[in-house]
């Protein structure tokens, strides 16, 4: 299977993720702003979800463009991130129909922490495949950001029984962390060449 194809399908599954995503927004039945209130949770958590979901087709397009081989290994591990990837709507949905009660919030940093376990399963599966002086494996480097964000995303969980806006700010915290656009593959890609 050739890159394009695995970044075709991968890209078709992110799309149909952020398309559910939306439809979760129901029209409100007023034609005025106050009407707009009670999807204030709905549409927050749908922005947080929305940057998460960016966030993961960015690197993920990074990753591929770093790279020679494709194996069956990095098949599998792709499957198993978009799996994980493809309960971020039920999450999303749960916790801003819920107001951020506490179980959602900590559901919704269970669907994180797994969507970054796969996304760190993908990665070392790449790694393993290309050679461990592939390009990817130079621009991953001490990988600080991928460490840290697996612990924040358990704070956040634990956080959530006892304080929401915590276990919140964890989660965006992490998000902002990494919109920041991650240049070590770009550096990479520029210096190989």
């Amino acid at each position: 299977m050739s890159k394009g194809r695995l970044e075709a399908f991968s890209d078709g599954v992110l799309a149909i993720i952020i398309t559910i995503m939306v439809l979760e927004i129901k029209v409100p039945h007023g034609a005025d702003f106050p009407a707009l209130k009670p999807l204030l949770p709905i549409v927050l958590s749908y922005i947080l979800s929305f940057i998460y979901v960016g966030i993961y087709w960015n690197n993920h397009h990074m990753m591929l463009t770093s790279i020679d081989r494709i194996s069956g290994g990095i098949l599998w591990a792709n499957l198993h991130l978009l799996f994980w990837l493809s309960l971020t709507p039920f999450a999303t949905g749960w916790m801003g129909e819920n107001h951020f009660a506490p179980a959602t919030l900590a559901v919704y940093g269970f669907v994180l922490l797994m969507c970054a376990i796969a996304y760190w399963v993908l990665q070392r599966v790449t790694i393993n495949a290309n050679g461990p002086d592939c390009v990817l494996a130079y621009a991953v480097g001490r990988d600080v950001k991928g460490k840290i964000s697996p612990v924040l995303y358990s704070l956040g969980m634990a956080a959530s029984f006892w304080n929401p806006w915590v276990a919140g700010a964890f989660y965006v915290g992490v998000a902002l962390m990494w919109l920041v656009p991650d240049r070590r593959i770009e550096r990479s890609l520029r210096m190989s060449k």
